[in-house]
């Protein structure tokens, strides 16, 4: 099977949602601790790779046309 960019972005946005869920819960009082600063970071560049890779699946079916 081979991996599409279409198949990616579904990947990466779900792994985003789900370090933003995981950073939801363990912010105890605060948002300002490490390791809810450190899942927001990683679900921000999961966003940023899965918006990447939807347009990327965007150019290449325009190409193909």
């Amino acid at each position: 099977m081979k991996t599409t960019p279409k198949m990616m972005f579904f990947v990466y946005f779900v792994m985003g949602l789900l370090f933003t869920f995981v950073a939801i819960r363990s912010s105890s009082g605060t948002v300002w601790n490490v390791t809810t600063i450190i899942l927001a970071v990683a679900a921000t560049l999961n966003f940023g790779v899965s918006l990447r890779m939807l347009l990327i699946h965007f150019k290449l079916k325009k190409k193909n046309k």
